[in-house]
């Protein structure tokens, strides 16, 4: 028997636990990001769903590339956010490590990522993938 598609919500590829729609759906339609955290797993988000309009948009501008690679898309498995710290008023950390797998192999993407809040919006600056600078 075949399965059915239902229309049910789907849950936010960020762990916390809502639906798309209520956890970093909201952030995706323009709503600004409450703390550098929720900004990395809106990021994280956007990455599995394909949302490269708003990864490069919460890019800060000192650091965005022109365009994504749309073409190398791995399959994002999951997220785990090991820590956030706030470095100063408008400068915050947060360590994760993002797993997803590339032509069948599983990989661990292990990051410390350096954000900034500008005009009251938090963006992406860079970090650090296993002490080298990404």
């Amino acid at each position: 028997m075949a399965k059915r598609k239902t229309n049910a919500p789907k849950p936010c590829p960020c762990g916390r636990g809502g639906t798309v729609q209520a956890c970093c759906g909201r952030y995706h339609a323009g709503t600004p990001a409450p703390d550098a955290e929720a900004l990395m797993r809106s990021r994280y988000s956007a990455f599995v769903l394909g949302d490269t309009a708003y990864l490069l948009a919460t890019w800060h501008a000192s650091t965005r590339p022109e365009t994504l690679d749309d073409d190398a898309r791995p399959k994002w498995l999951g997220l785990e956010v090991r820590r956030c710290e706030t470095t100063g008023p408008d400068t915050a950390t947060v360590e994760f490590v993002a797993r997803y797998r590339v032509a069948g192999r599983a990989q661990r993407l292990h990051e410390v990522s350096r954000f900034v809040r500008e005009h009251g919006r938090w963006y992406y600056v860079d970090g650090e993938v296993d002490g080298n600078q990404a």
